[in-house]
């Protein structure tokens, strides 16, 4: 479809009322004189759909149509000589309107891939008005794209995120991405920004660490970023300023990065992942510059990517994370939570210093740490102020705010005083029953009845805690993983007798830590802890019974997102070891302990391998080594394993662990990390038909 003309009223067809638009505001601005010079009147852009910051712009069909619209009226002005792109404050855009995709089908995709070219590549043609694409903040996606497309592009330092998270979403970057990026920085960039960026949890880049990639060509502050781009534009111009791009190298440095980029697909996604693969694939061919060429293998990769299983799985996941993480399912009603402007933490240690960093950051009131000694207490705050030190040095904080927050964190020995006027006290603490009841004895002595009392355990019984005290309906799990500042889930954790009040306060302090909340009922090791406790477990006994780890990490490249002895490095052997205890104790003819861990535990060794990526001989020794070894393929293991997990699903969900398979869904994506392109984990054993042979019934 190369008709300009049928492609607009293709897109009349297949718009949508439920589209919330972004309209493209022209206005003239008369760009500054440089030295005597004039640079003429720029016809200046910006996307804004008219909602609050929560809703950032995006791009559906009749967004593109208002943008072509007002791309169109600055080319045919004569008095305007240049044009400029930016968003809303702190937002150019947040790519495509997934809803103009999710409903139409492979031909509806096709005509919002081919007229988003259409419409951006305005921007960028030979022989057109100069363009300049102001990343005034996050830009995403196609928010990215329009950007890549002008002529020249400024950033403001402070954005939060810009990248091309398709490959994520089981897409591609659609609307020039895979092509322009790059033949602008090289291959191997755009296989980092491409590729690698959104198959590691979806990693985006700031502003500064953009400009520093070259996807800028200045950098300027939040204060007055328009204002200095506006002149800088100016002086670009009237000649005052050339700006010098290095060469691309197309030879070897190109072949090594589409290899790079190949190696990261097979060892992230297993080759898994369609959309991964033909990213590395558009990258390769985008070396002979022929854009018309690129963009049509760009809408080729999108309508061919419409029409795999993984387009549908990323939809469902991405709804997941937009709509239900904003609502959570049985979170009891907001104006029945009180508000917090105190929050104490017992324990000083490395993630009670998260937690105070996190408050501190988010609520901005007082945070008192608390330990047993003043030594604990002053390196927990000295922790804190070195990372608000990181933050200022970065330009993240101005230096009021970072003086500011210093003040509002201190830490004591004595608990009385400084916690009396507290609404919210969170304990992290030892992984131990008695030491944590022991600790909310001594906090509800000195705080007041209506004070929430939060544990941060990761398996314990909340009921159980909360037992003994006088006031047990204030108690509620209020489980983070780790670290806290990069992890989004927090599972909140209703015990016995936790009223609403407490929930419901609990719930809106999630949201203003901007996490994703979900409600859990009290049980063994929640959501998250016990299906990977049942994960962990199954391969250790795999690995018990005879089959190598090798063998078994092998296994789960794309279900898991890193092998399941890595992750247990990462975890740290003795945590894995006490989830396994804890749930064993529970479930003791489904969970498995294995031998050879509580060795490993009592080696005091970090992992099961070792500096040099290998597997650790000593621990390799302190293997089961069984009369009858019983050697799986790995393809036997991943069906045994997923079969597990599918049955432990089920039985959460029968137990009235969470709601819906959507809530495991949501914790396993924000909380373990498993892919978006598979849904998570339900959708992805309907997908390959485990759900069925290991429990009798699909979950969707």
């Amino acid at each position: 479809m190369s008709d300009m003309t049928a492609l607009l009223a293709r897109a009349q067809e297949i718009s949508s009322d439920a589209e919330r638009v972004t309209h493209a505001h022209l206005r003239k601005v008369a760009l500054p004189d440089v030295e005597g010079r004039r640079a003429g009147v720029m016809g200046l852009i910006t996307l804004d759909n008219g909602e609050d910051h929560t809703k950032p712009n995006t791009f559906g069909p009749r967004s593109l149509l208002e943008l072509n619209t007002a791309i169109d009226a600055a080319l045919a002005d004569h008095e305007i000589t240049s044009i400029g792109v930016t968003g809303k404050p702190f937002i150019l855009a947040a790519g495509a309107d997934l809803t103009s995709i999710a409903g139409g089908g492979p031909d509806a995709v096709r005509v919002v891939a081919e007229l988003g070219h259409a419409v951006f590549r305005k921007l960028g043609d030979p022989g057109g008005k100069p363009s300049f694409g102001f990343v005034n903040g996050l830009a995403l996606g196609g928010g990215l794209e329009v950007a890549l497309h002008c002529t020249y592009r400024t950033v403001m330092d402070s954005a939060p995120a810009l990248g091309l998270p398709e490959v994520m979403l089981g897409l591609v970057p659609g609307w020039g991405g895979a092509f322009l990026l790059p033949n602008l920085l090289g291959a191997d960039a755009a296989v980092t920004v491409v590729v690698e960026n959104p198959l590691s949890n979806g990693k985006t880049l700031n502003g500064a660490a953009a400009y520093e990639l070259g996807l800028a060509d200045a950098v300027f502050s939040g204060a007055d970023f328009l204002e200095e781009s506006l002149r800088w534009a100016a002086a670009v111009l009237c000649g005052e300023l050339v700006v010098d791009r290095p060469q691309v190298d197309r030879g070897a440095a190109w072949d090594a990065a589409v290899e790079r980029g190949r190696a990261l697909v097979q060892a992230k996604t297993g080759g898994a992942s369609p959309a991964a693969r033909t990213a590395v694939e558009l990258i390769d061919a985008a070396r002979d510059g022929d854009r018309d060429a690129g963009f049509a293998r760009e809408d080729d990769a999108l309508e061919a990517m419409s029409r795999t299983p993984e387009l549908i799985a990323s939809l469902y996941a991405f709804d997941l994370v937009q709509k239900r993480a904003r609502r959570p399912a049985g979170a009891p009603d907001r104006s029945l939570a009180r508000p917090v402007t105190k929050v104490g933490i017992v324990g000083a240690g490395l993630m009670a210093s998260q937690l105070a960093m996190l408050f501190v950051r988010r609520l901005e009131v007082p945070v008192v740490l608390a330990d047993l000694d003043q030594e604990r207490v002053d390196k927990g705050v000295a922790y804190v102020h070195d990372e608000i030190g990181k933050l200022e040095a970065k330009g993240r904080l101005s230096r009021d705010r970072a003086n500011r927050y210093r003040g509002l964190v201190t830490g004591v020995v004595e608990k009385a005083d400084a916690f009396a006027d507290a609404d919210f006290v969170i304990e992290a603490v030892f992984e131990e029953m008695s030491v944590k009841k022991s600790v909310f004895a001594d906090v509800e002595k000195v705080v007041s009845p209506e004070c929430v009392l939060a544990t941060n355990t990761s398996s314990l019984s909340i009921t159980e805690m909360a037992a003994d005290l006088e006031h047990p309906e204030r108690v509620v799990g209020f489980h983070f993983f780790n670290p806290v500042a990069v992890m989004p889930l927090v599972e909140i954790v209703r015990g016995g007798a936790t009223d609403d009040a407490t929930l419901a306060t609990a719930f809106a302090t999630g949201k203003a830590l901007k996490k994703t909340t979900i409600l859990v009922t009290d049980s063994p090791s929640f959501i998250v802890n016990r299906l990977l406790g049942r994960f962990m477990g199954e391969v250790g006994r795999i690995v018990d019974e005879g089959t190598p780890v090798p063998v078994v990490d092998g296994a789960f490249a794309g279900v898991a997102p890193m092998p399941p002895f890595v992750l247990l490095s990462l975890v740290g052997p003795a945590i894995a070891l006490h989830n396994s205890e804890t749930l064993h104790r529970a479930f003791p003819d489904r969970f498995h302990v294995s031998p050879a861990l509580e060795r490993v535990v009592a080696a005091r060794k970090p992992g099961y391998y070792g500096p040099d990526g290998a597997l650790d001989p000593e621990v390799e020794a302190m293997l089961e080594q069984p009369a009858e070894p019983v050697v799986l393929e790995a393809a036997e293991v991943r069906e045994r394993v997923l079969g597990a997990l599918a049955e432990e699903a089920r039985l959460m969900l029968d137990e009235g662990v969470v709601a819906a398979p959507e809530d495991l869904d949501l914790a396993m994506i924000t909380g373990a990390g498993f892919a978006f392109w598979n849904g998570g984990l339900t959708m992805l054993l309907d997908t390959d038909g485990i759900s069925e042979r290991a429990t009798g019934r699909r979950f969707h």
